[in-house]
């Protein structure tokens, strides 16, 4: 009872459950249950359990089987979806579209974490793609990765078998190179550092495998597609098996398999919405690139666009394959397939020509397709669902007791197959980001100074330290809004009611009423302060005042390369405060007071790196 209360409780401080009436209308709700109102729906919560297990096990039938694809920067708000027409026929008409779903971090190993835990960033402490960004650190290693997905459908006696790119840091010296096999997976075959197509390396069970540029032997999408097939030949038919397979395609280098290099020849990136709108209302990142947009700038991004859609032609060939070969052994009614991606993208929008890790529409939807027993065909599904979702409903498709699963995320099993489950919805929910920067100038780029990333092309900035924000997010039949703070000098705001500018072209903070900035703010401190219940609140601000000494080490270093002592010490001046406050503070508390902390200190760097 106290292990489902403690699961509740968590999930409505992450923003889990529904209920929640208008923002606009400046309307909360609060109370408490009765007791007999708890006990009433524990014996419900009972009853359900007991109900799936008669839909599932009856006649000693085995759970289903899953398969979760996962491209990687595959937008869908741009057409990112066009060039999938078997997956759409195969799983999306077979099943049900989430038409508003999306990652809560808009960049890859964080977004990828959040996957296979089911928590938010600040949760799982991956902040970045790099090692000391804690992509696939030892400290993850030992942490959240050994409670991830596949450690409990392991437990579940699932074979489970992974293909392709993990984490962007995976198989690194310093993270326990390819020798390093997560737990909970069976068949491990791991793409060694970011999305290649050719001449790479894999750890196929903690073995070095190198490849070369053979597209019959090495081209990598086409490579997870045959492996799997193996697996599912050689698999156990009594037990249920969940297959992750993590594709390149449509990430740079964009390289098509050769029969699909000329597709799309005429294709351009789109034109319209917010492509190559000046961002003049925007944090400074997006105010900083030039407007309109170079013909060089343009050349490249439609360049671009037209080789990620090629790339997708292998995806959706692999998608086509899979789905018959879980036909032709009898496994393809048995099993849910999740068709996916770590985030969004964008080509041009506010005139930044191609990356993702912005806070915007085509950054943070993705594609969601799912097929499986009890989700009926043709399906187009509007309630909100996250990544951070995605291992909750597998799990809860393995029939395991979700309270025992400590995630931020909720199930979202009985929105596509209400026989199944009461559906849940997320009434608001969080996207955050931690930028990332560069101590030294870019010598491509001297006139751009220091503290910036992804400078390309035409020396256009993509990413800063003081790119770090945080965004509460309320969609439901009357609100569509989006609230955000940025760590920077300026404290800058962002809102956007996506009803009347679906496209985010005005930021109406100096226009709405105050009432619903504070409302939307206590959401925001609300989510920034989820904590995973079973998580130990040490356990929490360990990594965090970690980071924070990392981030003060490095401010130290670009204080004495600036040798500026009196404007240092000026500048520090506003951390003292949470400093002392980390020495009163107690519990859940100390690790939100760390994460403000470290944004600030991004911010002072930054700072001192201009002068």
């Amino acid at each position: 009872m106290e292990q489902q209360q403690q699961q509740r409780r968590r999930q409505q401080s992450c923003g889990g459950g529904s209920g929640v009436l208008s923002v606009m209308a400046g309307i909360g709700r609060g109370g408490t249950r009765r007791k007999g109102h708890t006990a009433a729906l524990s014996l419900f919560a009972v009853l359900s359990v007991l109900f799936t297990c008669c839909v599932r096990c009856v006649d000693g039938v085995k759970p289903s089987n899953v398969v979760l694809i996962l491209t990687d920067d595959q937008d869908v708000f741009l057409g990112g979806m066009t060039p999938m027409k078997k997956t759409k026929a195969l799983i999306g008409e077979a099943g049900a579209t989430f038409v508003n779903a999306f990652t809560v971090t808009p960049l890859c190993c964080p977004s990828r974490s959040s996957i296979l835990t089911g928590q938010y960033p600040h949760n799982h402490e991956v902040r970045n793609n790099s090692l000391s960004g804690n992509c696939s650190s030892p400290l993850w290693q030992k942490g959240p990765e050994s409670m991830a997905l596949p450690v409990y459908l392991n437990k579940q006696k699932y074979q489970t078998f992974f293909a392709g790119k993990y984490l962007n840091q995976y198989g690194v010296g310093d993270a326990g190179s390819i020798t390093h096999i997560p737990p909970g997976w069976d068949q491990w075959h791991a793409l060694v550092g970011n999305s290649q197509y050719y001449n790479y390396t894999l750890s196929v069970n903690g073995k070095e495998e190198k490849h070369g540029d053979s597209y019959e032997k090495d081209y990598l999408t086409n490579l997870i597609a045959n492996r799997s097939l193996k697996f599912l030949d050689d698999r156990s038919p009594q037990h249920p098996f969940f297959l992750m397979l993590s594709t390149p395609a449509p990430h740079s280098p964009w390289t098509a398999a050769p029969q699909y290099q000329k597709e799309f020849s005429n294709v351009k990136a789109p034109r319209d919405g917010s492509f190559d709108k000046p961002g003049k209302d925007k944090h400074w990142l997006l105010r900083q690139p030039v407007n309109p947009m170079s013909n060089s700038s343009l050349t490249f991004l439609d360049d671009a666009y037209r080789r990620r859609w090629q790339t997708l032609l292998s995806v959706d060939d692999m998608v086509e394959v899979l789905v018959k070969k879980l036909d032709s052994i009898k496994e393809l009614d048995n099993t849910y397939i999740f068709y996916t991606s770590d985030n969004g993208y964008h080509t041009g929008q506010f005139s930044l020509p191609i990356d993702k890790r912005q806070l915007y529409e085509f950054d943070i939807r993705v594609p969601l397709l799912v097929r499986g027993p009890g989700i009926k065909p043709n399906q187009t599904l509007k309630a909100p669902v996250l990544n951070i979702d995605l291992a909750p409903t597998i799990l809860d498709i393995s029939g395991l007791n979700l309270s025992s699963a400590h995630m931020d995320g909720q199930s979202f099993l009985g929105q596509m197959a209400p026989s199944l489950r009461n559906a849940s919805t997320h009434p608001f929910f969080l996207i955050e980001y931690t930028g990332e920067g560069h101590l030294t100038i870019d010598p491509a780029c001297p006139k751009v100074g220091p503290g910036l990333s992804h400078c390309f092309p035409d020396c256009v900035c993509e990413d800063a330290y003081n790119n770090t924000y945080a965004c509460v997010r309320t969609l439901d039949s009357q609100d569509d809004l989006q609230y955000c703070e940025f760590a920077d000098s300026e404290s800058f705001v962002e809102v956007y009611n996506l009803t009347t500018d679906p496209h985010q072209l005005e930021n109406i903070v100096k226009k709405v009423d105050p009432a619903v900035l504070q409302i939307m703010n206590q959401r925001l401190i609300k989510l920034q302060s989820c904590v995973s219940a079973a998580t130990p609140w040490i356990t929490q601000a360990v990594p965090c005042l970690q980071h924070l000494l990392q981030s003060l080490i490095v401010l130290s270093f670009v204080q004495k390369l600036r040798q500026d002592q009196k404007g240092s010490s000026s500048l520090l001046q506003p951390l003292v405060p949470g400093i002392e406050t980390l020495l009163e503070v107690s519990d859940v508390e100390i690790v939100t007071t760390c994460n403000r902390l470290i944004m600030k200190l991004v911010v002072i760097t930054s700072v001192l790196q201009s002068h």
